[in-house]
C-alpha cells in the first residue's frame, strides 16, 4: 500500500499582529482537507518564518497579516527565504491587504492574496494546484 505524500503548509503571522483567528481558521481547514499544517504562532520575524519553512521542509507558505505592515514585512520574508535557498517555495498571503498593494506583492513573488471572506475551499484548491505544478 502506497501512501500519498501530504502537502506541508506553513502558516505564519509576521510582525506585531496579535490577531490570529483567520490564520487558525485557514490552518484548520487545510488540516481537515488532509494537509499537514505547521502554524508558527503570532509575532514571528521574517527570519523565524524562513527558518521554520526550512526546518519543516514545507511545500508552500501562507502569510497572514492584518497589521498593515505587509509592504514592510513581506519583502523581508522573501529576502530571508532567498538567504536559505527557498526562493522557489510558493508564498500566498491573506488578511487586510489593500487592492492597490497587490500588484507590488505579486511582483515580489506572492502568488495570490486572499482577502477577508475568502472561501477556504478556494485556498485549498489554490494550494493543491500550486503544489501540484511544483512537483
Amino acid at each position: 500500500m502506497v501512501s500519498e505524500k501530504k502537502i506541508r503548509v506553513l502558516i505564519a503571522k509576521p510582525g506585531l499582529d496579535g490577531h490570529d483567528r483567520g490564520a487558525k481558521v485557514v490552518a484548520r481547514a487545510l488540516r481537515d482537507a488532509g494537509m499537514e499544517v505547521i502554524y508558527t504562532g503570532i509575532r514571528q520575524t521574517p527570519d523565524m518564518i524562513a527558518e521554520a519553512a526550512l526546518q519543516e521542509d514545507v511545500d508552500i507558505i501562507g502569510i497572514s497579516i492584518l497589521s498593515g505592515a505587509h509592504m514592510e514585512l513581506l519583502p523581508r520574508v522573501f529576502a530571508a527565504l532567498k538567504a536559505r535557498d527557498l526562493e522557489d517555495t510558493p508564498v500566498f498571503a491573506g488578511g487586510i491587504i489593500p487592492q492597490e498593494d497587490v500588484a507590488f506583492l505579486k511582483e515580489l513573488g506572492v502568488r495570490v492574496v486572499f482577502g477577508p471572506g475568502t472561501i477556504t475551499g478556494d485556498i485549498i484548491q489554490f494550494i493543491r494546484q500550486t503544489v501540484g505544478e511544483k512537483e
